[in-house]
């Protein structure tokens, strides 16, 4: 399976967020979307990414002054991205080698979604579940 498939499946929208958004801004946009990551963007460019994870670091490092802060001073910048075109399983290696849990697909410069380690996870159950049922059925029927 690839990664279009993934989004074919769960849609291609993608919340994305200003670098000089403060932190406290952006604690709300991500409990309003309910995830975990939003990618940062400047003139319709990825210069970042910012988890909960990132929040919670940063918290721990400077306390809580961090929600005065902008986006750009706690953001992940080195992003690492995949292609549609990419399987399911080599994003799931990369994922698992680099502790990433958020990657956002991008073709030529432009953002057109974003995986996460939940999205290739149920990807890899429904695969595991036909595998399943279409051994059940050549059990059954011969």
């Amino acid at each position: 399976m690839r990664i279009a498939d993934v989004l074919r499946n769960k849609g291609p929208a993608v919340v994305t967020v200003d670098p000089e958004m403060p932190v406290s801004t952006l604690i709300g946009e991500l409990a309003r979307h309910n995830v975990g990551a939003l990618v940062v963007t400047e003139n319709d460019a990825v210069v970042g990414i910012v988890t909960e994870r990132d929040i919670v670091r940063r918290i721990h490092e400077r306390g809580p002054d961090i929600l005065n802060a902008r986006v750009v001073d706690i953001m992940t910048t080195s992003v690492f991205a995949c292609l549609p075109t990419d399987t399911v399983d080599s994003l799931a290696e990369t994922m698992t080698e680099r502790r990433i849990r958020h990657l956002p697909v991008i073709v030529d410069g432009q953002l057109v979604g974003i995986v996460s380690i939940g999205d290739v996870v149920k990807s890899r159950i429904g695969e595991l579940q036909t595998e399943r049922d279409q051994l059940e059925s050549y059990i059954d029927h011969g």
